[in-house]
């Protein structure tokens, strides 16, 4: 059983191969440092390298399972995933902790009037008089009701939030006090006063908001993107904070990153721009790999995962 990783993964690599004594692993800094024989009879891919596409994989006819270290899985090629049978697992879960905690930063630098506190120091103006808003009772909106959204949900619920979300079918999801379905999301729209997308992206999620959507929004609204850029056109964005048809966005993912320094993102005074940062942390390789250790002792042992195995027809 040869296991190829995609990074070098520092004290964890011993850990790894004293544990798995029969398992061969291959460590690299991604699939440009894999040799050509390690990927004629490699087993199991993990970890992440955005250069990764169908060419690599069609050069590995013995892979078995790709643990791949990040939530998402957009840019693999999941047909050829798919149509090989080959097992995937995601980071998904790893990333909440500090995801959570950019979402409420955001929503306390917004509601505190910390940036104008800000631009007051750089002003050397002195205005005591300033007054920011109560989060309390104010209703939150989660475009989508996973990981992130509910670990979020016990930090705004203890903040005396109002929770509510969007997920496929309306289910029903600890946490939140309502939930309605994709189909209504109109509706679900019209009573946020914050709107935070944590979907990942799927052929249903690309574009799902609209210009219709942003004009359905109150002009208070505030909106989050930590999910994935392609929720809505940057076209529809731009002129949505152009015509103030929300009052605030703050945005960590965009439709073409990294965002060009010409962008006219960088141009509006009613944007927040984060650099796809909320998901880093120090601590994620040690986390995701724990996963994949979990997962590895049944593959090994039962020939099947158990943890964070992803759909490569619906993509999560």
């Amino acid at each position: 059983m040869k296991a190829v990783s995609l990074k070098r993964m520092g004290d964890l690599e011993s850990k790894l191969i004293e544990a798995y004594p029969a398992v061969e692993f291959v460590f690299t800094k991604g699939v440009s440092e894999i040799e050509e024989q390690d990927k004629k009879d490699l087993d199991i891919i993990f970890g992440y390298d955005g250069k990764l596409n169908q060419s690599f994989l069609e050069n590995c006819p013995n892979l078995k399972w790709m643990a791949w270290y990040s939530t998402g899985v957009n840019s693999l090629p999941l047909d050829y995933i798919d149509k090989h049978n080959i097992l995937l697992t995601n980071g998904k879960g790893i990333h909440a902790k500090q995801m959570s905690e950019f979402i409420i930063a955001y929503i306390l630098d917004d509601y505190k009037k910390m940036r104008t506190s800000y631009i007051n120091q750089q002003n050397r103006y002195y205005d005591s008089k300033l007054t920011g808003s109560r989060v309390s009772g104010e209703t939150i909106l989660f475009l989508g009701t996973g990981s992130i959204a509910q670990y979020t949900t016990n930090i705004a619920n203890a903040m005396n939030m109002k929770v509510i979300g969007i997920n496929t079918n309306g289910h029903s999801v600890e946490g939140f006090s309502k939930t309605f379905a994709l189909n209504e999301l109109s509706n679900a729209l019209t009573e946020a006063d914050i709107i935070v997308n944590t979907l990942p992206e799927t052929e249903q999620t690309i574009h799902l908001i609209t210009k219709a959507h942003f004009e359905l929004m109150n002009e208070t609204t505030l909106f989050i993107n930590v999910g994935r850029g392609t929720i809505v056109d940057e076209s529809v964005l731009i002129e949505a904070l152009k015509e103030k048809q929300i009052r605030h966005a703050y945005i960590d993912v965009f439709e073409n990153e990294p965002l060009n320094p010409s962008n006219e993102l960088y141009s509006l005074d009613n944007i927040t721009i984060t650099a796809h940062i909320t998901g880093n942390g120090k601590e994620n390789m040690s986390e995701v790999t724990d996963i994949f250790i979990k997962n590895l002792n049944h593959f090994l042992n039962k020939g099947f995962l158990i943890e964070n195995e992803v759909d490569p027809k619906q993509g999560y």
